[in-house]
């Protein structure tokens, strides 16, 4: 039987990771707002009947790039975003032969628990 993951990272290299993952997080919460923002003025001249294009959408093209960036950083890592707010990481890992997820929660200062791939954040467990 095959693995889901082709990248499987042990604790101490998901731990490395940590300081970049949290810069990547702090990112995309502040271009997340940003996008709300500006769906809201973009909403608003919708509504006003107005014919958009220029600055505006140029901003928001680039808000939107920003936030695919970023979230292909997670993807080309096979680190799985699962809740943004909360900051809520997995990361592929190999543990007793099993594949399983290294469990990271942003207000957590290492990476102390993993779940199985279908348990998600319920079924965590301690390292």
């Amino acid at each position: 039987m095959g693995f889901s993951f082709q990248k499987h990272y042990t604790r101490e290299e998901a731990k490395a990771l940590l300081p970049q993952i949290r810069e990547w997080l702090k990112q995309l919460n502040h271009l997340r707002q940003n996008l709300a923002q500006k769906d809201k003025r973009i909403g608003g001249r919708l509504e006003q009947g107005e014919d958009l294009g220029g600055e505006l959408i140029n901003e928001y093209i680039k808000v939107v790039c920003g936030l695919r960036r970023i979230l292909r950083e997670f993807a080309e890592r096979e680190i799985q975003l699962k809740d943004l707010e909360r900051g809520l990481i997995d990361f592929p890992a190999i543990i007793g032969g099993k594949e399983v997820f290294l469990c990271w929660e942003q207000d957590e200062d290492d990476i102390e628990f993993w779940h199985d791939l279908d348990t998600g954040y319920a079924g965590r467990e301690r390292l």
